[in-house]
């Protein structure tokens, strides 16, 4: 796994009981990262989700669901400006 600066990997919250008046702890909440990941900086991933292997998280992206085995996670404002710029064509 290659993790890069600034890369917040946590919890979003504790679950509460069946009466909904006391957390939950002691739970697994943060996310599971599997062999050949790669994370660029500035990304944030939380909750039990998890990033499948090969998969690559782009810069200050925040994931809150699974990501599937070799995936590649970016910023869609900043892909859709390099194809229209030409750069990516």
């Amino acid at each position: 796994m290659r993790l890069y600066q600034g890369v917040t990997l946590g919890a979003k919250s504790f679950p509460k009981d069946d009466t909904g008046s006391r957390l939950v702890k002691g739970l697994p909440r943060h996310p599971i990262v599997e062999d050949d990941v790669t994370i660029y900086a500035g990304a944030t991933i939380l909750g039990r989700v998890t990033i499948g292997r090969g998969a690559v998280i782009g810069g200050n992206v925040w994931v809150t669901g699974d990501v599937a085995p070799g995936a590649r996670i970016v910023q869609a404002r900043a892909a859709e400006q390099f194809f229209i710029s030409g750069a990516g064509i």
